[in-house]
């Protein structure tokens, strides 16, 4: 049903190079919990040294915001995604904070790099990230609280109806705030509102009203996966367009993990990806809840919150296509999804498999 069959092939097997490694290869792989710790801290590893060339690139230009945007290159390919990442990881990276028996000297480098990653976020002045952390980290007081699984989505769902309700009101507020993003924080803040000079945020809602355009041509199948860019150009209206607006379809995506999915897969795929949200963030917090061993607690609830970052940051920016991104979505599917399978019902988190056999044999015999 693709309008680009052969793009659609390509994006099928792309996203299969990042489904089937990072998750079902490391939900095997991390049947062995120490693979779970070798994982995150190799990324974050990498991601360090990212970091440092990224800060000394952007201090050599005088920390302006503008150069904030490409700083990050080759590595990179904008500060959006650069920003998602550090959001992952620093949620990650927090939660070894709290695992138990760690050493001290072990504990303040766990330290010293989560400050250097939330001063890399900082820095990286990607605003979707921050929504994202605060988010995380209400979410966080929710579990903290024991607030059940079933209030926080009623509350959601409720927020989203008030929305939609009252959507022409919030539009007409939002349309008097003219700040736009700079590099000074409290005003790059205040732009996260402004839709009516900020051309980053007029461009996302011209992208979002073409995905919808498109979806109502093709409500059930959609315009094939992948293809969006390459065909929502006819579907913008010049009173949306913007000074980065582009007709060429090299300009990215539909810039929303939802609405790209509901303009390209039509009403089921874009179903298909919050049941993947919703059915993850249920199993794991419900993981969280029946762990016995206080290692899967941490990891399994840092994951969940990093997964949740991601798709708060993804309802305005799409970067599952790529690797620098799929590869820590996924890999924290399959760190839920292994610490629910094999980790949470043991009393010692780092016991295998192949050690409890061991201590079972003499009473066997």
């Amino acid at each position: 049903t693709s309008e680009l069959p052969i793009v659609s092939l390509k994006f099928f097997v792309s996203r299969l190079w990042f489904v089937v490694p990072a998750y079902f290869l490391c939900a095997l792989l991390f049947k062995d919990p120490k693979n779970i710790n070798r994982f995150v801290w190799c990324y974050i590893a990498g991601l360090v040294i990212v970091v440092f060339y990224t800060i000394i690139n952007h201090a050599s230009n005088g920390f302006d915001g503008d150069t904030a945007h490409w700083v990050m290159t080759p590595f990179y390919n904008d500060h959006t995604a650069y920003g998602a990442a550090l959001a992952i990881y620093i949620i990650l990276c927090a939660a070894y904070l709290f695992m138990p028996n760690l050493k001290r000297p072990v504990k303040l480098g766990v330290g010293a790099v989560l400050l250097l990653l939330l001063v890399a976020i900082v820095l990286s002045y990607c605003r979707a990230s921050w929504i994202s952390l605060i988010v995380a980290l209400g979410v966080l007081a929710c579990v903290l609280l024991k607030i059940k699984f079933k209030y926080i989505a009623v509350i959601s769902v409720v927020l989203i109806g008030l929305f939609f309700t009252f959507q022409q009101q919030i539009f007409d507020s939002l349309s008097k705030n003219d700040q736009d993003a700079s590099g000074n924080i409290v005003e790059n803040i205040q732009s996260m509102t402004n839709i009516s000079t900020d051309a980053s945020n007029l461009e996302r809602i011209n992208r979002w009203n073409s995905a919808i355009r498109m979806f109502k041509e093709r409500p059930l199948v959609g315009w094939g996966p992948g293809t969006y860019q390459f065909v929502y150009a006819p579907f913008q209206e010049s009173k949306n367009k913007t000074i980065i607006s582009t007709n060429s379809g090299d300009m990215g995506n539909a810039h929303s993990e939802y609405i790209g999915a509901l303009a390209e897969q039509g009403l089921p795929g874009s179903i298909i990806v919050v049941a993947i949200v919703v059915t993850f963030m249920y199993c794991g917090l419900m993981t969280y809840r029946r762990a016995k061993n206080k290692e899967s607690k941490v990891l399994v609830l840092g994951a969940t919150l990093a997964l949740l970052g991601y798709y708060v940051h993804g309802t305005l920016n799409n970067f599952l296509d790529t690797d620098k991104l799929a590869i820590p979505v996924w890999s924290c599917m399959a760190i839920i999804t292994a610490i629910d399978c094999f980790h949470a019902d043991k009393e010692n988190f780092y016991e295998t498999s192949e050690t409890s056999e061991r201590q079972q044999a003499p009473d066997q015999k």
